[in-house]
């Protein structure tokens, strides 16, 4: 098992050699799937402890490490066997009361790389809430219960939401701290950025305000002069220097200790949150490692944001503190829940937009996103960022950096330019999702993939060399938004804000043009730098997804004496807003990059507090995404998704190929039968040797191999571990014995060893359709019900099989696309 953790493992960081996946890595796919199997044929209840728990060994590039995970999965120990009678006779399937789902330890668990069974799952929390409230008339303390439980969703949104509102403050708090570590420290407060040391000092005007004698350069320490060529080399090799030595310790960090720590996550994220087991990428380990490396990646100055990060380290939140709550800790669906919250959460710190947040939950995002999840994400994001409000990480009691707000009204005219940004960000998302797939793509296929550490440091050194002689790329990106968002004052001592100023006039509603001085001029072609550099060096980045249209430079027009504008623009005030251009622009760019539109228009609204640019930034996203959609479907998201090889079912796109069931399952024409098992003339012998002899996840439980009749679904895993439990605990369980999957035991001769029951393991409802149905309503039942394997009958006879592989393999192959290399390739 390890050796399939290394390989996914490696599918996250990018950072493996041309070898593809081994069968076994979708091979726990489950359902009727081959897969390299091998420790199932001589597998113990001991070794499903081992391939389970959070103790294993991961081994990665020579260096040992200890992922302790007991944060992802429930522990498979005795503590299974309490609690709730979930998927009894009496509960899911059947009326049989003989033994409960759950009494064996490890029964109805999923191993790592494994789809959970969403019909299951929820069957199995509505029986566990109906045993609640029966219980709950019997006494006091069981009332009390059934009231804590109904309770116990709110409290982990609070939890969820103090959690991730902390982080993030500790997370921009120490971003912005070291990201001017890079230039200098503060002599007498070196826990204070540069802004914060300037505020404190007493020597400073407001002019100049970011001057003050407390905070010093690098070579004001070192030779104590900043004045020359030679302090500005020292300083230029200091910057490179820091630069490195971040850049060095996080993927040193991400590489030893935590490698699901690495990327944004998102895609990831949603792999999960559609049903899909990563083992450890959401846990203890990867929260620690992420939230200090993300810290230190954007410190470094590579071109990246931390609002990927962010939703990332939200659920890591989530899924560690569900497992202070029974009912979420036990039940994978109800955690998912829990994990489309926190997401919202992770938005809401990340843009200070908590509806935005709820939105991109619910849009991008969520595979199940039913009603009462939606109040609850909606109290999570309202928690966390009331908690980073409370914080108040940048001193400006806003919950980021960049908030703006803007007055001046936009006029219709404007229409034009901001659908032509809209076209522009669609041109440049679709260019850096082809770019940037391209790249990790040689990264997985060449050598490349080998050096992580000398990539990071190669891009980093490159990034440093080219960002600190142009002032917009050598500030960090929360204050170059920042500086691009909002409209110049008369005080204001930015290049941007270079304007002729005639403080003489008397008549205030008359102020006379301001023309522009060098500064504006310096400003706009070091910004067009800016773009087109952060526009490449984005896409070597690992493809962050960073807004880069906060870098399209923000123009100022001022212009009202054209016929044009006359009748619409007053003297003496501006009639174009840059700022309101720039946040358009980076809306668009971000809008053709991920193919966000409602959730991306409510951030864009949130950060600005202003209604009337609704209809601006609307035009913009519309436009961005129908350009991008126009040069390619995928968000960049969905390309990564589909470059991992994740077994992602998207709900977006239409499947309109004339195919029918019969067309996919399996066994083909020519394919050996199918494995089956009989209800009740099969020993345990029989049972074992079928296991040893197949490496396929379940088999169908039929009444003879004669009739072909369908009675249910067994799965592997369940058979072995209720096998050797029955072994060690029940006495005269030999191999001779027969195992039943009736609800009745025929009476046994005298000499006969006992029988063995696990009726109460197997699936009684198995979902069946039958093999002229159009595979369009199948795609639509694996998307909309969560379904890992459904059943092929003819006039009620068992024909086969298909599993949500084999939907993935048929819709790729239907898009020419190769079958057998998309999964986990």
């Amino acid at each position: 098992m390890s050796s399939v953790k290394e390989h996914a493992q490696n599918v996250l960081l990018g950072s493996y050699s041309s070898s593809r996946f081994p069968k076994s890595l979708f091979g726990t796919f489950l359902g009727f799937t081959e897969m390299d199997n091998k420790g199932f044929h001589s597998a113990s209840l001991s070794s499903f402890h081992s391939s389970t728990s959070d103790e294993d060994m991961v081994e990665i590039t020579d260096a040992t490490l200890d992922f302790t995970m007991s944060d992802d999965v429930p522990p498979i120990d005795q503590e299974m066997a309490e609690g709730f009678t979930a998927y009894n006779g009496n509960g899911l399937h059947g009326t049989s009361n003989v033994m409960d789902f759950l009494e064996v330890p490890g029964v109805g668990t999923y191993e790592d790389f494994n789809t959970i069974d969403w019909v299951r799952e929820k069957s199995r929390d509505r029986d566990r809430h109906r045993e609640i409230l029966s219980k709950s008339k019997e006494s006091p303390w069981a009332l009390l219960h059934s009231v804590s439980d109904a309770f116990s969703g709110w409290l982990l949104m609070l939890l969820i939401g103090l959690s991730a509102g902390s982080l993030a403050g500790l997370i921009d708090i120490s971003s912005h701290w070291m990201t001017d570590l890079k230039d200098g420290i503060c002599v007498e407060w070196f826990w204070f950025n540069h802004e914060q040391c300037c505020w404190k000092s007493d020597n400073v005007t407001f002019e100049n305000r970011n001057i003050c004698p407390e905070w010093r350069n690098w070579s004001q320490i070192i030779i104590g002069r900043s004045e020359g060529a030679f302090p500005y080399i020292l300083d230029y090799i200091m910057y490179i220097l820091w630069a490195l030595l971040f850049s060095l310790l996080a993927v040193l960090l991400v590489r030893n200790f935590a490698p699901y720590a690495c990327g944004s996550g998102i895609p990831e994220i949603k792999t999960i949150l559609s049903g899909f087991i990563i083992r450890g990428y959401l846990g203890k380990w990867t929260l620690i490692i992420k939230t200090m490396t993300l810290v230190l990646a954007v410190s470094s100055g590579l071109s990246l944001g931390k609002e990927g990060p962010l939703i990332h380290v939200a659920c890591c939140c989530g899924n560690i503190l569900c497992h202070l709550f029974t009912k979420y800790r036990k039940n994978e669906a109800k955690r998912r829940e829990v994990l489309s919250a926190a997401a919202a959460a992770g938005v809401s710190v990340a843009f200070g937009a908590p509806i935005g947040g709820v939105l991109f939950s619910l849009e991008e995002v969520s595979y199940y996103f039913p009603l009462k999840t939606l109040w609850r994400s909606f109290f999570a994001a309202l928690v966390a960022a009331f908690t980073l409000r409370s914080i108040n990480p940048f001193g400006n009691s806003r919950l980021v950096l960049f908030y703006v707000e803007f007055h001046a009204p936009w006029h219709l005219l404007e229409l034009i330019p901001f659908i032509l940004l809209g076209i522009f960000g669609g041109l440049w998302g679709a260019f850096f999702i082809r770019g940037n797939i391209a790249w990790c793509r040689k990264r997985k296929t060449t050598k490349l993939g080998r050096y992580p550490v000398a990539e990071v440091l190669v891009v980093t050194a490159i990034t440093a060399v080219i960002s600190f002689p142009n002032d917009y790329t050598r500030t960090s990106s929360s204050e170059l938004i920042s500086e691009l968002f909002n409209d110049c004052g008369l005080l204001d001592s930015s290049k941007l804000c270079d304007y002729n100023n005639d403080f003489n006039s008397t008549n205030v509603g008359n102020l006379p043009d301001r023309s522009a001085r060098s500064g504006v001029y310096t400003a706009l072609w070091q910004l067009s730098l800016a773009l087109i550099f952060k526009a490449v060096i984005t896409i070597f980045t690992f493809g962050m997804k960073v807004p880069s249209g906060l870098f399209i430079p923000s123009l100022a027009f001022y212009h009202h004496d054209w016929p044009i504008f006359k009748g619409w623009c007053s003297q003496g005030a501006d009639c174009i807003t840059p700022g309101l251009y720039a946040m358009v622009g980076a809306a668009a760019c971000l809008g053709g990059a991920t193919r966000m539109t409602v959730s991306l228009v409510v951030i864009m609204f949130e950060l600005t507090g202003g209604l009337e640019y609704i209809v601006p930034l609307m035009a913009a996203a519309m436009t961005s995404k129908w350009v991008a959609d126009a040069l390619g479907r995928e968000s960049v998201y969905d390309a990564h998704i589909r470059l991992n090889g994740y077994p992602f079912l998207e709900a977006k796109e239409e499947f309109s190929h004339k195919t029918l069931a019969m067309d996919v399952m399996r066994p083909r024409r020519n394919d050996p039968t199918l494995t089956v098992i009989t209800q009740d003339s099969l020993t345990v012998a029989d049972i074992e040797a079928t296991i040893t002899e197949t490496t396929y996840s379940g088999f169908p439980v039929v009444v003879s191999r004669e009739s072909q009749r369908l009675v249910g679904f067994v799965l592997r895993r369940d058979l072995i571990i209720s096998i050797e439990s029955a072994r060690k605990k029940q006495d005269g369980i030999v191999s001779s014995s027969r195992i039943y999957f009736t609800e009745h035991t025929p009476p046994q001769p005298p000499t006969a060893p006992p029988s063995l029951k696990l009726r109460s393991i197997m699936d009684l409802s198995p979902f069946t359709i039958t093999d002229q149905t159009p595979m369009e309503i199948v795609v639509d039942i694996f998307r909309k019900l969560g379904l890992r394997q459904c059943l092929v009958t003819h006039n009620g006879r068992l024909l086969g099989i298909i599993t949500k592989k084999d939907v993935l393999k048929h819709i790729a192959q239907m898009a020419n696309q190769d079958p057998d290399s998309i999964l986990f390739n």
